[in-house]
């Protein structure tokens, strides 16, 4: 693995999802790296708005941390995938779904099918 540059982390509004940003800053801090934050309006998290997500990252982020916000739609691996391209991510960092095997075995699992298909590293956090 290279130079982390820059970390993508997909943000929900979860539990796990808020222990990836905690994370993430983290490990951006230790590379001097720049964080994409994704947010991915679906059916799932349709009662949370993103700014009120963004808002609380903002709130952690250091002065001296470069980030930028995105907002997609579709489905959500693919969107993470494809910001992540398209914004030439080193790395994802992000929460897992905590859904349970039966459940997660029904509707798939985002950090699963991300993992899988992700050209880059993926940290996934619990």
């Amino acid at each position: 693995m290279g130079k982390i540059n820059k970390i993508l982390v997909p943000v929900d509004g979860s539990v796990n999802g808020c222990k990836a940003v905690d994370e993430a800053i983290f490990f951006a801090g230790k590379c001097h790296a720049d964080l994409d934050f994704v947010y991915v309006a679906s059916n799932i998290n349709k009662d949370i708005p993103s700014h009120i997500v963004f808002d609380r990252i903002w709130e952690k982020i250091p002065e001296n941390m470069k980030a930028a916000k995105h907002v997609e739609t579709g489905n959500i691996a693919k969107a993470i995938l494809r910001v992540a391209k398209e914004e030439e991510s080193n790395m994802i960092i992000m929460g897992s779904r905590g859904l349970g095997l039966f459940k997660g075995a029904l509707i798939g699992s985002v950090s699963q099918k991300v993992v899988e298909e992700s050209p880059i590293p993926v940290m996934v956090v619990k």
